[in-house]
């Protein structure tokens, strides 16, 4: 805290902010506040700074949208995604902040370019169906696998998230409400782990303390928002964003 000048502060609060947004509208714009945090912060402490704020927004998307998640789907995912926030964490316990910087910018570049791919290829069909198939089983267990490790890592398992929710037919008020519970419980599971890195400690805690009151108004703008923004227009800005986020880190 000492550290910090006010107009990374400001910076903080604006990227919190766009945390509450994201979790109510835009599912993945959190990417810019996790390029902002990394910038501002050591990108390995940025990490479990972070994380708490994720999880006020995730308890305010859950408020928004409980109703809305499809179970089956998130039983699917979770077995592979803990294989990935294990082995996510072994990678945080040797990697130094130079490593981790240069992971999150590697790691946004893939979600920006992973999330152009998505919007060529994938259409609009029925929510997801309870009943997986062979290949769909495979594919959860690959993109969970994936999610795991970069939300543990990078706090960026949005976009993998994001892609496959979509690739397997969810409308907006699904895809939003079981995001919404996939991250409150991965996020919230990912605590423990990131105490024991060092992540989270008494001075993160105090910086999260000024920021997460940032949070409700980002969520209250993005609930009133969801419905009538252009999605097309703000993803292209998000992934612009992102690649310049992950090019800031990369060269940094």
């Amino acid at each position: 805290m000492d550290t910090i000048t006010m107009w990374e502060l400001a910076a903080l609060a604006a990227a919190a902010a766009l945390v509450g947004f994201s979790k109510t509208a835009v599912s993945g714009a959190n990417t810019i506040s996790l390029a902002v945090f990394a910038a501002v912060l050591p990108a390995r402490e940025s990490t479990g700074v972070l994380l708490p704020i994720l999880i006020t927004g995730d308890v305010l998307a859950v408020l928004t949208y409980r109703r809305h998640a499809h179970w089956p789907t998130l039983w699917r995912l979770f077995p592979a995604v803990a294989v990935g926030v294990v082995i996510g964490t072994e990678f945080l316990f040797w990697a130094d902040d130079a490593v981790v910087r240069t992971s999150i910018g590697a790691i946004l570049l893939l979600m920006a370019g992973v999330t152009l791919w998505r919007r060529r290829t994938t259409e609009s069909v029925d929510e997801a169906s309870a009943e997986p198939t062979r290949s769909g089983r495979v594919k959860a267990r690959s993109y969970g696998v994936l999610g795991g490790f970069t939300t543990m890592v990078a706090n960026a398992g949005g976009p993998v998230m994001s892609l496959y929710l979509i690739s397997a037919g969810f409308r907006k008020l699904g895809f939003l409400g079981t995001s919404a519970w996939f991250f409150l419980i991965v996020n919230t599971a990912k605590v423990p782990f990131s105490v024991g890195l060092g992540l989270i400690d008494a001075k993160s805690l105090l910086l999260d303390a000024a920021l997460v009151g940032f949070v409700v108004p980002g969520a209250y703008i993005g609930r009133r928002c969801a419905s009538r923004i252009n999605q097309r227009l703000f993803e292209r800005l998000v992934i612009g964003a992102t690649v310049l986020g992950g090019l800031q880190l990369l060269l940094r």
